[in-house]
């Protein structure tokens, strides 16, 4: 069950993993091809967030958000495949960040294709942090150490 429960956390921290280093190789100067789809979501959430805080929030250097994506993905996934709770937590905190920026089909027309596969997108993201929920929750659940029971010993007299 061991090596199962290895292999599993391997496969699904590939992804996350292959994905780093694939961000890791496209970054240059200006962030690589991903700041292209970063940089105005960025920007329209920072206008969001500083139109309903009232405060006015400085830009997002889209280059610094990439490379911290990259680690949140990288390191978070390689602490995943040994099984630690603090992996799942950086997998699950990525997810979280950019399932809404990279997906948003709430800015599209019901059942437009565009859409159609976005929300997809969305879902399955959505299902990746049920995964890490239920890596946390079942980490959560045994106990850190099993206690040896003591066997009574018997009393002569």
């Amino acid at each position: 069950m061991g090596f199962f429960s290895f292999l599993g956390r391997v496969f699904f921290a590939s992804l996350f993993i292959l994905s780093a280093w694939q961000m890791f190789n496209e970054l240059d100067a200006t962030g690589g091809p991903i700041a292209k789809v970063y940089n105005p979501k960025l920007t329209v959430v920072r206008k969001l967030l500083s139109s309903k805080s009232g405060v006015k929030i400085p830009a997002i250097n889209v280059r610094q958000f990439i490379a911290t994506l990259i680690f949140l993905k990288g390191f978070g996934g390689i602490l995943f495949v040994f099984g630690s709770r603090f992996g799942s937590l950086l997998l699950l905190l990525n997810l979280l960040i950019t399932a809404p920026l990279l997906h948003d089909f709430y800015n599209y027309r019901l059942n437009s294709p565009k859409y159609n596969a976005l929300l997809n997108d969305f879902v399955q993201d959505i299902a990746l942090v049920g995964a890490l929920l239920f890596f946390i929750g079942m980490k959560n659940s045994i106990p850190r150490r099993q206690l040896r029971k003591k066997t009574p010993k018997s009393k002569t007299n």
